[in-house]
């Protein structure tokens, strides 16, 4: 297999561009000794030099020029540069990158044979076995950001992070590695057919041969649970890039589920290419067999459906490439705990660990290409190119089930604004009309997407339908941004493709941890700061949770939390007493924080959950008896594919009111069981259900989701 090469990762300086330093600073003899010392992989406002540094910055690294066998090739690897970067070696330009989630490579063959082991000098008296490694890095604010150009999603223009962060960095590794004469440079893998009889693997190969034409043998393997197979084919290169599909067939393939389904078999592919019977390079990566597509917005896995519980998830860590790769593979964990069939990767792309993590867990991940609000005419070419880069990178994985192109693709709150919140709502009016950005830069970048026909595409999400396009999936923040939490169940009755899948919902809430906030100046907070800084959207709580109604800050901090969990409870129930007529599914909004922040997270920035967590768990079960407190009809629905004879529901007011219900609970399903008359003013409500098989379940409904629900605010 392919050499996993040197990661080149201790020993970085840099210095702030300034004046024509950087000019300067590519020559090998360059004086760096008064640099700082800079951590890579890394964000540079993590090193305090460069903690309020918009950039650029000049990145240098020297690294030894070991020798190079005749025949043999060598290359530079930055797995992640944000986000634009021009590299040196030795003083020569090797070339440009753009795009902060896609790896760049540049061939420095030549480079290598020219420095190692001749003892000479070069200017400046740097000795030639020795490399000098220079890199300019810029990430600079956008200048309006309701007209971005760079591909940075939520980094660059989001109510979820500090506005004033800056990512950019050599934030993932950076590596040498080396090949024989001809280099596997390229290995996309799509499955595109997982049924019991037979499994099919596409793999584009992408081969480099600096001379053609070029006769080489290329064998794959595949290995796996009760599987082993090897497959073999002779090809003629001719010079240069070379880009060559093959079809690996099995016979009964183990298919992988989403874990609420089945187990999550996983299988080894890997491929070299050989030149005269001598292994020149190779690749390896980690896939499955599965199936999925989406129908009016119902998913299937496998010809399976299944109503998509889930919830958004956006940057883990704001400085994402400090995140320990085991808090990474642990979001994936909790979200899995909390009954979550899938995590939208909201706005960015994650580090390797969490696709990584999906995979073997089963939860299924709804991935956007970082594209956020607003962009200007420069955004098209970067972004289509790096959307075929997301496919190449991500496709092998089972967990990716939903390409996304552009979240809300309108302008977006400026810095200007002032109510951000509000002039986010009044530019949704822009949307129902044609624009640059839905349909210019949307189609292009969809049409990317669209190079995998494996999976479902959204050309852009939170679209609503309008008299000139039937709109894509929903963002409702009733008892948010507007009415009340009880109202999205009459608007979706009356606007049922609204329902169809409800990608964003929820509300505001204090985090467990608010040291941030300085509670002890309460009620004379830093509103203004923290709206500013840290999410807080104080004119929404002045609607549901007023400060000012409350004595001390963890009373309010409380009553925040409590109004969350009421309006996620409510709200998933409204959407699964719709369950296929017509909604598919939702993903309420947000799962975890990646910075201190009063958001819409349920889990705060150190993993502490809000009382909203415990909602969203508990609303999500794969068996639910629900109450509807504005009316008094109960329902249960069974997301299994197992049938449950014999249930028993009873539905419990505090004051010692009961009634009781009794029934066979069919396989995925969703049954009306009757309907009760809650007393005025009921404070507590216990709906319990009662199976051999799944013993006793409780779904409690208290004073403030009754209070809200059937009152309003």
């Amino acid at each position: 297999m392919a050499d996993e090469g040197l990661e080149l990762g201790g020993g970085w300086l840099a210095r702030e561009a300034e004046g024509d330093l950087h000019q300067r600073f590519v020559e090998p003899g360059f004086d760096d000794s008064g640099w700082e010392a800079i951590a890579v992989p890394g964000h540079w406002r993590s090193t305090p030099a460069f903690a309020g540094s918009d950039g650029p910055v000049l990145y240098r690294r020297r690294f030894p020029a070991t020798s190079l066998a005749e025949g043999r090739r060598r290359f530079l690897t930055f797995e992640g540069v944000f986000y634009y970067g021009d590299v040196w070696l030795d003083g020569g330009y090797l070339g440009a990158t753009e795009g902060y989630f896609a790896p760049h490579t540049f061939e420095i063959t030549d480079a290598a044979r020219a420095g190692a082991g001749t003892g000479a000098r070069g200017s400046g008296g740097v000795p030639r076995d020795e490399h000098v490694l220079a890199v300019e890095v810029a990430c600079g604010p956008e200048g309006d950001r309701r007209a971005k150009r760079m591909v940075t999603g939520v980094f660059s223009h989001w109510d979820g992070l500090d506005p004033d962060w800056n990512p950019g960095g050599l934030w993932r590794p950076v590596r040498l590695s080396h090949s024989g004469p001809v280099r596997l440079s390229g290995l996309r893998c799509l499955c595109v057919e997982a049924t019991e009889d037979r499994g099919r693997l596409l793999l584009t190969l992408t081969v480099d041969a600096p001379v053609g034409p070029t006769p080489v043998h290329l064998r794959a393997r595949l290995t796996g649970p009760g599987l082993a197979v090897d497959a073999e084919r002779d090809q003629t290169l001719a010079t240069g890039v070379n880009e060559l599909s093959w079809t690996l067939e099995v016979d009964r393939p183990p298919r992988w589920w989403p874990w609420r389904y089945g187990p999550q078999p996983l299988v080894d592919v890997e491929v070299a290419v050989e030149v005269d019977g001598v292994e020149s390079d190779g690749r390896r990566l980690r896939t499955a067999f599965r199936e999925v597509r989406s129908d009016g917005w119902r998913f299937h896995v496998n010809g399976e459906r299944l109503f998509v519980m889930g919830s958004n998830q956006g940057p883990a860590a704001m400085a994402l490439a400090a995140a320990e790769p085991s808090a990474l593979a642990a979001d994936v964990g909790r979200a899995i705990a909390a009954n979550l069939d899938m995590l939208r990767i909201h706005g960015h792309v994650t580090r390797p660990e969490v696709y990584a993590a999906a995979d073997e867990a089963g939860l299924l991940l709804w991935q956007d290409l970082p594209l956020q609000w607003g962009y200007g005419r420069g955004a098209r070419r970067p972004a289509a190119t790096q959307a075929r880069e997301l496919v190449d990178l991500l496709g092998h994985h089972p967990s990716v089930v939903v390409w996304c192109g552009h979240n809300e693709p309108y302008p977006g709150p400026s810095e200007s604004d002032g109510a951000t919140a509000a002039t986010k709502w009044r530019n949704r009016a822009s949307i129902l009309l044609p624009s640059w950005n839905k349909d210019v830069l949307d189609r292009s970048v969809a049409r990317a997407l669209r190079s995998d026909p494996t999976r479902p595409v959204v050309t852009h999400s939170g679209v609503p339908p309008g008299p000139l396009r039937d709109g894509t999936d929903s963002h409702l923040y009733f008892g948010w941004y507007v009415g009340g939490m009880a109202d999205m169940a009459a608007v979706l009755r009356r606007w049922p493709r609204l329902a169809r899948f409800v990608s964003e919902f929820g509300a505001q809430a204090v985090p467990e941890s608010a040291e941030f906030m300085e509670p002890q100046r309460w009620p004379e907070l830093d509103w203004a700061h923290l709206e500013a800084r840290h999410n807080l959207q104080k004119q929404h709580f002045e609607r549901f949770v007023p400060p000012d109604e409350y004595a001390t800050f963890d009373d309010w901090r409380a009553a925040t939390q409590a109004y969350q969990a009421a309006l996620i409870q409510l709200q998933i129930e409204d959407l699964r007493r719709l369950r296929y007529r017509p909604t598919g599914g939702f993903l309420q909004f947000c799962f975890a924080d990646g910075h201190p922040g009063v958001t819409w997270s349920v889990l705060d920035h150190d993993r502490r959950p809000k009382a909203g967590h415990a909602a969203l768990a508990a609303a999500s079960r794969s068996v639910l008896a629900m109450l509807d407190p504005r009316t008094g009809h109960v329902h249960v629905a069974n997301e299994l594919r197992t049938p449950f004879p014999g249930a028993e529901i009873e539905v419990r007011v505090a004051d010692g009111q009961s009634w009781s219900f009794g029934g066979d609970l069919a396989a995925d399903s969703l049954a009306y069981v009757g309907r009760v008359e809650l007393p005025a003013g009921a404070t507590g409500v216990d709906v319990v259900l009662r199976q051999r098989d799944l013993g006793e379940v409780a779904n409690s409904y208290g004073p403030v989701l009754l209070g809200a629900a059937c009152l309003g605010r």
